[in-house]
């Protein structure tokens, strides 16, 4: 990412998606939200040593966010803690700053 966000900045953003929520389950409804919303998709990253286009975030089974990556006629969701971003970061990178910072 191209500049690191404070720890109250992250906080500020985790509160922003969490405003109305009521259990850790609306929190992490809240902030795929605004992962949904704000990460500039489609994007390319490497995975293990492959290049992948991210089209789109989920929200998984489990209460897990996961990115639907893409390689040819390949399709495979990884956990969106686990994806290492390209540099410079894609717009909107920072709500899953901010999601790591919540914690699942």
């Amino acid at each position: 990412m191209g500049k690191q966000l404070s720890k109250a900045q992250l906080d500020e953003l985790v509160a922003q998606a969490t405003v109305d929520a009521y259990d850790d389950e609306e929190q992490l409804t809240g902030l795929f939200t605004m992962i949904a919303e704000h990460l500039a998709v489609p994007f390319e990253t490497v995975v293990l040593g492959v290049k992948v286009t991210v089209k789109k975030v989920d929200l998984l089974p489990g209460s897990r966010i996961a990115a639907v990556c893409t390689r040819d006629r390949h399709r495979q969701a990884i956990g969106i803690l686990d994806l290492p971003l390209p540099d410079p970061a894609p717009e909107g990178a920072e709500w899953i700053e901010a999601y790591r910072r919540w914690g699942p």
